[in-house]
Parts: structure tokens; C-alpha cells; sequence
């Protein structure tokens, strides 16, 4: 089954785009496949402007995301999986949505193949600003 998260993210972007707003994404770091620098990161997240003013090369498919940024003038390619995008908001008003890690990992029940209407939640889902 495939994920709705690039598509979330697509069109988030672009919402915060063509309403003259900064994009920002923050990224888990702790989650495998990563690429950035950890010199950068606080808690363990990485928040970075994806403005076209402020990367180059930003591509996002259906598995990863990626682009060509600087930190302290140093030119650096930041690369990690969908699944490790834990959040996208505008800089100027922190509207935008969190999500929950997801690092790949399957849990081995066979219960988990079953469609994702057919399993019952015990958990309620939440909503957070991320600022």
C-alpha cells in the first residue's frame, strides 16, 4: 500500500507556497537513511527552509526527499526517506502538519496485513502545532 505522506507533503508545500509563506520541513534524524549533518540537529530533529531562495535541487517522490543546502557556508546534500518528514508549517504564521516517524519497521503480527480499515486504533489521533 502506498503512503499518502508525499502527497500530503506535495500539496502542503504548495499551500504554503502560493500563499507567499516560507516552507519549512522538519526531519527526524534518528530515523535510518538520513543523510544530514548532526552538528545541526537539535533533539534529534532538523528543521530546514526549503524555500527555493534557500535550497537548490529539492526533489520529493514518493520515497525521498532531498536537496542541496548550505550550513556555515558549507555546501552540503541533505537526503532522507518520506517516512522520517515528521512535519512541514509556515515560518510566519506555523500553520502545517506533524506526523508521526515512520522508520519502515512492519510489525511481524499477522494481523498488521489485514487492510487499515479492518484493524481497530486504541490510540486517537492527535493533532500538534509545530512551531
Amino acid at each position: 500500500m502506498t503512503s499518502l505522506r508525499p502527497y500530503l507533503l506535495r500539496a502542503l508545500i504548495d499551500w504554503i507556497v502560493d500563499n507567499d509563506h516560507t516552507p519549512h520541513i522538519v526531519i527526524d534524524c534518528a530515523a535510518p537513511g538520513v543523510a544530514a549533518p548532526p552538528e545541526q540537529t537539535q533533539d534529534g530533529k532538523l528543521t530546514l527552509n526549503i524555500s527555493a531562495a534557500a535550497v537548490r535541487n529539492f526533489s520529493l517522490d514518493d520515497e525521498r526527499v532531498s536537496m542541496d543546502c548550505r550550513f556555515q557556508g558549507r555546501a552540503m546534500r541533505i537526503s532522507a526517506p518520506v517516512g522520517a518528514v515528521v512535519g512541514v508549517y509556515a515560518k510566519e504564521t506555523g500553520m502545517g502538519m506533524a506526523f508521526e516517524a515512520d522508520h519502515g519497521a512492519r510489525p511481524s503480527d499477522p494481523a498488521s496485513s489485514k487492510p487499515a480499515r479492518a484493524r481497530k486504533s486504541k490510540q486517537r489521533p492527535t493533532l500538534r502545532l509545530v512551531k
